[in-house]
């Protein structure tokens, strides 16, 4: 089954599920947690989407050809301590690992840096995001949660579909990996680097694994419901895992504003460094609680750019965090 339609049938399963109602007058981030938890059902303790997920650390030491795009500490070729999340999508916490519910996969870093200050990446195995706005999402969310399998035709999903054609091809650039340490994930949003020169360049991150392995629907669907999350320590046990964090420089005839519109496969990519990780967090369900990964969260040398949703993302993930530790 299709993770759309998957997504469909899980919304009719948590029909019965118990909600709060979004005030149309609420900010559009404070709606889209509404519209996750309407979708998905409430789980308190839980993220209202990426609520499954395994946290790890290592570190990351930054290429000579990243200083020379930006000047963030990040890149002046420190060893920087991380502290990592996978996760699977939805924000059902028990989500089979094999589902296509739990397209795509995320990985979101957050970075220790010399002088006490953090920065964050969050990412996921998109190639693309299905929509370029807050409200563009919400609606998508509601109309999922509207359209389950006894709807009648169109669906509002099929209603949204055909007004946003890129949600379903993003949705199809993703499928389940072996591991999570062998699949490539995304920036979704552009960021802008500075140098110490002042030049300023437009990038979109990838962290790249050292192979990629990607599991056939009906093959994933065979392994245990935690096969992904029971795996990665068991590897860390064995050796360190490795991903190549680089960037995708934009050309002066990409724009940045639009998430769900990718930039040609034919642009530069820099390599910013090698982000090693080495151990899984050992008490990984309580130290999620407690973890906030904001894509806004910037240091000098590393600026938003004009893609909004940078903020609402940040905002979403703040109105998420604090129902999870009210």
């Amino acid at each position: 089954m299709a993770p759309i339609k998957l997504y469909i049938a899980a919304a009719a399963l948590l029909t019965s599920a118990s909600w709060p109602v979004a005030a149309q007058d609420a900010p559009v981030e404070e709606q889209i947690v509404d519209a996750m938890n309407k979708l998905f059902g409430v789980h308190p303790g839980f993220r209202a989407n990426h609520a499954k997920g395994i946290v790890a650390e290592g570190s990351f030491k930054a290429s000579p050809d990243a200083a020379s795009l930006s000047k963030a500490a990040l890149f002046d070729g420190r060893v920087i301590p991380v502290t990592v999340r996978f996760s699977d999508a939805t924000g059902i916490p028990n989500v089979p690992d094999g589902s296509g519910l739990a397209n795509p996969h995320g990985l979101a870093i957050k970075f220790h840096l010399p002088d006490g200050n953090e920065t964050d990446m969050v990412i996921n195995s998109l190639k693309f995001f299905p929509v370029a706005t807050g409200a563009d999402f919400r609606d998508m969310l509601l109309a999922l949660a509207a359209s389950p399998p006894t709807a009648p035709k169109p669906t509002k999903f099929d209603e949204f579909v055909a007004s946003h054609p890129n949600a379903p091809r993003a949705q199809a650039t993703v499928q389940t990996p072996n591991s999570f340490a062998d699949e490539q994930y995304y920036g979704i949003n552009a960021f802008v680097f500075v140098n110490k020169k002042g030049e300023r360049q437009a990038i979109r991150y990838i962290a790249a694994p050292e192979k990629l392995v990607h599991l056939d629907a009906a093959e994933a669907a065979k392994r245990p419901p935690d096969f992904l999350i029971d795996e990665l320590p068991a590897r860390l046990a064995r050796a360190p895992v490795t991903f190549h964090l680089k960037a995708q420089l934009a050309t002066p005839a990409d724009q940045t504003k639009d998430g769900s519109q990718p930039w040609p496969e034919t642009n530069k990519i820099v390599e910013l460094g090698v982000l090693t990780i080495d151990k899984a967090a050992p008490n990984s369900l309580e130290a999620q609680k407690e973890l906030l990964f904001l894509p806004g969260r910037l240091i000098d040398g590393i600026e938003p750019s004009d893609d909004p949703l940078i903020d609402v993302r940040d905002g979403s993930y703040a109105v998420s965090f604090s129902r999870r530790n009210p």
